[in-house]
């Protein structure tokens, strides 16, 4: 991505430790919220490993005695053998914001590192159980496409794609998210998972983009948000340079009016874009700077 002149933020802080506990538990969440939303049948042929019961039959030179039934044994006097349906292997795709937006932080992170953070843990989550992860990252320039891996080298794409950061100023694109969910409609050929990791702000046209996607797909938004951007602090005068598209202005914050319109307007933000992804039945983690972003998304993907 260098046509983009991407670059880690000045203040970046890194998504800190990984707790493996959290991340087995995600694994868990995960795999609940794909077979509740994914449309269809997702057994695939044959035998291997998996949870539902193929075949129980009696023990023959190189099976693997892993396998062998106790209960089938005991009960018939000859060793017997269960196999299992294979589960498929699901193509995560990450859909992940680096627009100029997501180097804003005034709590323990940027918006930046925590996006980074979601990233390595659905990248981890994407490639087991035979699973391979995609990346297309959106907001600098045309969106970046990293076809799907397995194992390690789709691990190590997505962690390379992240250390690259984010957009400089002023390099605004109001439909950058939607192109890119476009794009991985078009690339995405089987039912999989797509996690959209954004801010969500200055984007427009996503809306119809990622109902199309949630036709076939199940589908994750993770919303990343500072609390300076929900409420003004009284410091008096301030001059504010949108990231997005670079305009500057200057407000007073000691009006206790500009504080209050300025929290009534990014509420109602906030709340469209949620209702917008309740109408799409789409599920919805918000992840905050000033928190623990690993336990609080655990928490709402229970």
């Amino acid at each position: 991505m260098t046509d983009t002149l991407l670059a880690p933020p000045a203040a970046r802080q890194g998504p800190g430790p990984l707790a493996e506990p959290l991340v087995e538990a995600l694994d868990v969440a995960v795999n609940r919220l794909v077979a509740r939303t994914l449309p269809g049948d997702r057994r695939a042929a044959g035998v291997g490993i998996g949870t539902e019961l193929a075949q129980l039959r009696p023990y023959e030179i190189g099976d693997d005695v892993r396998h062998i039934d106790a209960a089938a044994t005991a009960r018939t006097g000859t060793p017997h053998v269960r196999l299992h349906v294979p589960e498929r292997a699901l193509t995560t795709w990450i859909v992940l914001d680096v627009s100029a937006s997501m180097a804003f932080g005034t709590a323990r992170r940027l918006k930046a590192d925590v996006a980074e953070g979601a990233a390595h843990v659905f990248g981890r989550l994407g490639v087991r159980r035979a699973g391979s992860v995609g990346l297309v990252a959106f907001g600098a320039g045309p969106p970046r496409v990293l076809p799907p891996r397995g194992s390690k080298p789709g691990v190590v794409a997505v962690r390379r794609t992240l250390a690259e950061g984010v957009s400089p100023d002023g390099r605004h694109e109001s439909e950058a998210l939607a192109d890119a969910l476009r794009r991985v409609g078009r690339l995405a050929t089987q039912p999989g998972l797509a996690v959209v990791i954004s801010d969500f702000r200055d984007q427009r046209g996503w809306e119809r983009a990622l109902g199309s996607l949630r036709l076939r797909h199940s589908v994750l938004a993770v919303e990343i948000v500072d609390p300076r951007e929900a409420e003004l602090p009284a410091v008096g005068y301030l001059a504010l340079v949108d990231p997005e598209t670079g305009a500057r202005i200057e407000v007073n914050t000691s009006r206790g009016r500009v504080r209050r319109r300025f929290a009534e307007l990014e509420a109602a933000r906030r709340q469209e874009v949620a209702s917008e992804l309740r109408r799409l039945r789409v599920h919805h983690a918000v992840l905050s700077t000033d928190q623990d972003w690993l336990l609080e998304l655990g928490r709402q993907l229970r």
